[in-house]
C-alpha cells in the first residue's frame, strides 16, 4: 500500500463522538512508552502526525487519522505504568473498552510490544482480554533495531510460547523499527489485504 494522504480528524474521550463512517478502522494500542506514536508516524510517512513524547501516557484520547481518504488509523491511549491518577486510568479503561467492543467498523487492533522486554504480564493479559472477546488482533514488535538477530529471535519465541499456553493459533506477528522503517511494508500490506477481503 502506498500512503498518499494522512490527515488528523478528531480527538475525543467519548466513543459516541467517533466519526460517523463505515470506512474500515485499524486501531493501535500498547503499554505506555512502547513507541506507538513513532510507529504511526513511520507507517504514514509523517514526522509529526502522532505526537511523540518521552513522558509515558501522552496519548489520553481516541485519535482518528484519515488515511488515503479510504480508511482510518486510530491511536488509542496506552496502558501500563504511566504516572497518571487512578481515576484517569479508569476513565481510559472505559473509553478503550467501549471503542473496542462497540466500534462496528473496527477491522483489527494492533497491540504493540517492546521487543527488548521479556513477556510482560500486562501485555499478555490485554491480549488475552481481546482474544477472549473474539476481536481481530495482530501483534507488532517495536524497536527491533535495538536487538541483535539472536536476541530478537529469542524475544519472539518467548512471546509465542507465552501465548501458546492459552491460544490455539497465534495472532499475526510483525517486527518493526520506526528508526529504520523495518516492517512498514508488511504492516501496510496486511491492512490493504484486510480491507480487500471484507
Amino acid at each position: 500500500m502506498i500512503i498518499h494522504s494522512a490527515e488528523f480528524i478528531i480527538s475525543n474521550t467519548d466513543f459516541n463522538k467517533c466519526p460517523v463512517t463505515k470506512q474500515p478502522e485499524f486501531a493501535f494500542i500498547g503499554r505506555s512508552n512502547v513507541g506507538k506514536s513513532s510507529v504511526i508516524n513511520m507507517l504514514t510517512n509523517h514526522k509529526n502526525l502522532a505526537k511523540t513524547s518521552s513522558t509515558p501516557g501522552k496519548t489520553q484520547t481516541i485519535n482518528h487519522f484519515h488515511i488515503n481518504k479510504s480508511w482510518y488509523l486510530v491511536d488509542l491511549p496506552g496502558y501500563g505504568y504511566a504516572t497518571i491518577s487512578l481515576k484517569v486510568k479508569q476513565g481510559w479503561s472505559k473509553m478503550i473498552e467501549d471503542y473496542l467492543l462497540k466500534r462496528g467498523n473496527l477491522f483489527c487492533t494492533f497491540v504493540l510490544i517492546d521487543s527488548r522486554l521479556k513477556p510482560q504480564k500486562i501485555d499478555i493479559e490485554f491480549i488475552s482480554w481481546i482474544g477472549g472477546r473474539s476481536l481481530p488482533i495482530a501483534l507488532l514488535f517495536t524497536k527491533c533495531d535495538k536487538l541483535k538477530r539472536g536476541e530478537l529471535a529469542r524475544s519472539k519465541k518467548n512471546y509465542r510460547d507465552a501465548l501458546a499456553e492459552t491460544w490455539e493459533e497465534i495472532p499475526p506477528f510483525f517486527v518493526t523499527s520506526s528508526e529504520k522503517k523495518i516492517g512498514r511494508n508488511e504492516v501496510l500490506d496486511f491492512i490493504e489485504t484486510a480491507i480487500k477481503q471484507k
